[in-house]
């Protein structure tokens, strides 16, 4: 049976391919636009002819985000089953040249942006006692490269707001699933943040010129005979949202991990012995709500 979801940053990138997938498997699905203007105009149009409802929903604006969701349970007849939190930016350079103002920008969209889109949804959730949120995060939530610690820095925060989301929504119905996509050939790159901090950054030699040779490799990486297809995470994702409930996995790494899964599984003993410890255990299970008894509870 088809789900009805909402998947932010959909205007490109793995927002886009994830929005024409879930549809392709029969789901309905609604598109988060920043801007749906300019070049963006075209985008929303092919997929409003695929059957897909486009939002306009800026993460980083309370109102745009209310406005959205409002909008999208006045047209699905209150119905919401998944969100999938996609829309991000990347930031790229010498840390220290960045000013705070891009920093402050950067966790605006990678981190604030969920928690806005989370508080504008659960309530939705949690009154069905069923559902499901997927973030979507990084490889370098769980692997540190230099040039890329701001941006992994928020992509680390969004590991411990799955966690914490995950055991605090488990008795509520609600899961929880991080996706931990590694390096793919999309617009990311290309719309990295710089640091404007120019003067600053040719303090630091030939280290300035790192950067760009790591950008470089991946584009290599990229354009290679076996190069990475940014469908799987598209794929990935749909595949989450089509396995039943109380048997997704904590974390989903796409792509090549970078030793991102060995962390993975080192740390997930540890973080079930801590909350064991704490007498939590119950809450690193998913409850699965008999839904009869939520509608005759809530008189539908």
């Amino acid at each position: 049976m088809g789900k009805t979801i909402l998947i932010t940053g959909a205007s490109s990138g793995f927002g886009r391919l994830t929005a024409q997938t879930l549809r392709n498997s029969g789901h309905k699905v609604f598109a988060g636009f920043r801007s749906n203007e300019g070049r963006k105009k075209q985008v929303a149009d092919e997929l409003r002819e695929k059957n897909i409802e486009i939002l306009k929903l800026d993460v980083t604006d309370q109102g745009s985000v209310d406005s959205a969701i409002a909008q999208l349970l006045e047209k699905s007849n209150n119905e919401l089953d998944a969100v999938v939190n996609n829309a991000g930016m990347a930031s790229a350079g010498i840390s220290e040249a960045f000013t705070p103002e891009q920093a402050r920008q950067l966790f605006e969209v990678n981190v604030f942006g969920v928690q806005r889109v989370l508080r504008a949804t659960l309530p939705v959730l949690r009154a069905k006692r069923r559902g499901l949120v997927i973030n979507v995060g990084s490889i370098l939530g769980r692997i540190t490269l230099p040039f890329l610690g701001l941006y992994g820095a928020s992509k680390y925060a969004v590991e411990a707001m799955s966690d914490s989301y995950r055991y605090e929504l488990s008795q509520l119905g609600v899961e929880v699933v991080l996706v931990q996509p590694s390096a793919y050939p999309t617009n990311m790159y290309a719309a990295a943040q710089q640091p404007a901090d120019e003067e600053l950054r040719t303090t630091y030699g030939e280290v300035a010129e790192v950067p760009g040779k790591i950008l470089k490799t991946f584009v290599t990486l990229f354009q290679g005979e076996n190069g990475p297809n940014p469908q799987d995470v598209a794929t990935a994702i749909d595949q989450i949202v089509s396995a039943p409930a109380g048997s997704r996995p904590d974390r989903v790494v796409v792509g090549l991990p970078f030793g991102s899964d060995a962390v993975n599984k080192v740390v997930a003993p540890i973080q079930r012995g801590v909350i064991d410890s704490l007498g939590l255990g119950d809450l690193a299970k998913l409850k699965i709500i008999n839904q009869r008894e939520v509608k005759a509870s809530s008189g539908t």
